[in-house]
């Protein structure tokens, strides 16, 4: 009874029903427009728009995935409302909707659905409360999004799906061999081998061997970025810093870009559970902290791009400018924010490429939990990540080995974590030990790894072909080299007294260039926690007011 009660308390959050006062309220946003019965409201992956509340009629809400599969999602009746996360982002719709009936409807954009959410808080915490849950829905149900199309094991797949699950982004994968329509597919298309997987976007169109770009473009996380708009706040990397900034800076009126090379939330967001960031007394993932500020940042009206990563700062002139890597587009800021974190260390192992994706991972999302299927796994790492990580993925495996090079964890694990480890029956811990090898194929990926004891010298070998590695990372600072950023010995980056040159004037997270901010992880000195990182981003925003101030 319990778990109906909820199921009922879910589905009436979901599809709320809006009062005669409250649709009044919305009413002053909102411009009245009818369709005729069987009339296109929105159409997938071409159509974006705000907000509908139906006053007469009916919205039927429908999923069709470009492989001629149609199917009713839920019909919006008096008082409802139609519209999920892609609506707040400005983003294309992910599913079909059309009139039932002659239809009448309050039709918001975008912005105007902004502006009612920051008006009318109460309500508008009805409205976002019910486009997130729809959102899980279309994630639970595999509604609307991109259809993946390849045999299982498939290289590529595991970037794929790992991508989109990332972002948030619904999908579907079929098997060719056993489905009919995807095969139907491969048969008109005929791929070559170096054509798959196949993605049907939700407009229908077909894309093969696709990368995360093409996705992001189909998907609407790609949106077009016009090189003569000019930002407030330019962002780089949306991790918990990242989205900090925009959230705060976009609340305090200024226009902000954020540009994200994977996915919002960074390193953080793959922390299985984060038990010591203040207000969450049993903890909370790092994805479901990732994508509450995700949708904040998108209420405020952000401007997110996903993928895009920045190859180059100039700052010879001012607005500086962000040059897209691997494109010649430079986008303007009045400001920049470095938030770009750092990337994966990679251990010295001559075939390490070969096996990631296939075997070797970065991080541990249930995608990867999975794929241990109640198998002994490697987890390389001393380090908190590691230690949340080795803890979750233990509900998954038969056996977790963790693998440090000291000789205990006590330097660079917080002690409840610690405890929680040696607790844990089928965790194991190997001090001063290391992987010297990896065995397999290219067909079947990684199938044994050779371990080493530092102290005696024994190597042993495991029949393990799962290994993951939170080995910590290295500053994301080699394309700053245009731009004159200082950075320490380290690479990460020097502020405030820190940094060379005149600093009575520069505030406290301002680096060696005027305007131009570093927080989080990539900036010298900082505290290497989410909390401190989301601290700095609020921080800095005040500056960045001070800086615009003094430039007029």
């Amino acid at each position: 009874m319990a778990i109906y009660d909820t199921f009922k308390t879910r589905t009436a959050q979901a599809l709320p029903k809006l009062t005669a006062a409250e649709i009044r309220r919305v009413q002053r946003f909102a411009n009245l427009v009818c369709y005729r019965d069987g009339e296109r409201l929105f159409e997938a992956g071409h159509s974006s728009f705000g907000m509908y509340v139906v006053l007469k009629g009916r919205i039927r809400i429908s999923r069709h995935d470009g492989l001629g599969n149609t199917s009713v999602i839920t019909e919006h009746t008096e008082g409802e409302f139609a519209g999920e996360i892609s609506q707040l982002a400005g983003a294309p719709s992910l599913v079909n909707g059309h009139a039932v009936g002659a239809v009448e409807v309050l039709a918001l954009t975008t912005e105007s659905l902004r502006a009612l959410l920051i008006a009318e808080a109460e309500l508008g915490e009805r409205i976002v409360r019910a486009f997130i849950l729809r959102r899980v829905e279309q994630l639970d149900n595999k509604d609307g999004g991109v259809v993946l199309v390849a045999t299982p094991g498939h290289a590529r797949m595991h970037a794929l799906q790992g991508w989109l699950n990332s972002n948030g982004l619904p999908h579907r994968v079929l098997d060719p061999r056993t489905d009919e329509q995807a095969r139907a597919l491969v048969e008109r298309f005929k791929p070559e081998a170096h054509d798959w997987p196949l993605a049907v976007c939700p407009d229908g169109g077909v894309k093969m061997n696709p990368t995360v770009v093409d996705l992001g473009r189909c998907l609407g996380t790609l949106p077009e970025l016009s090189p003569d708009d000019i930002w407030d706040v330019i962002v780089v990397g949306a991790g918990p810093a990242g989205l900090a900034t925009a959230v705060y800076a976009a609340s305090e009126g200024l226009s902000v870009l954020v540009l994200e090379t994977r996915a919002y939330g960074g390193q953080a967001a793959a922390s299985a559970r984060i038990e010591n960031y203040l207000g969450f007394p049993t903890g909370i993932s790092g994805g479901a902290l990732a994508g509450r500020a995700f949708v904040q940042s998108q209420k405020f009206g952000v401007k997110m791009a996903i993928p895009a990563p920045a190859g180059r700062l100039l700052c010879d002139t001012y607005p500086l400018q962000v040059e897209m890597c691997g494109s010649l587009t430079r986008l303007q800021g009045r400001t920049v924010v470095l938030s770009c974190g750092a990337r994966y260390r990679r251990p010295s192992l001559a075939n390490l490429r070969q096996f990631e994706g296939k075997g070797v991972y970065y991080w541990a999302s249930p995608i990867e939990a999975g794929l241990c299927g109640s198998q002994e796994v490697i987890l390389v790492g001393g380090g908190n990540s590691a230690g949340q990580a080795a803890v979750y993925l233990s509900s998954h495996a038969a056996k977790v080995h963790i693998l440090i090079r000291k000789d205990s964890l006590a330097s660079t694990m917080s002690s409840y974590l610690i405890e929680r480890i040696a607790a844990t029956p089928n965790i194991e811990l190997h001090v001063e030990t290391e992987i010297v090898a990896l065995e397999g194929c290219p067909e079947e990926g990684l199938q044994q790894v050779r371990v080493r004891d530092n102290r005696s010298g024994v190597e042993k070998d495991y029949d393990i072909c799962r290994v993951f590695l939170f080995i910590g990372a290295d500053p994301n600072t080699g394309w700053l080299g245009d731009c004159g950023v200082e950075v320490d010995d380290k690479g990460f980056i020097l502020t405030g007294y820190d940094a060379p040159g005149p600093a009575a004037s520069r505030a406290g997270l301002e680096t060696s260039v005027p305007g131009v901010f570093a927080i989080g992880d990539v900036r010298a000195r900082s505290t290497k926690r989410v909390a401190a990182a989301v601290g700095e981003g609020a921080a800095v925003v005040s500056q960045i007011h001070g800086f615009l101030a003094s430039r007029g």
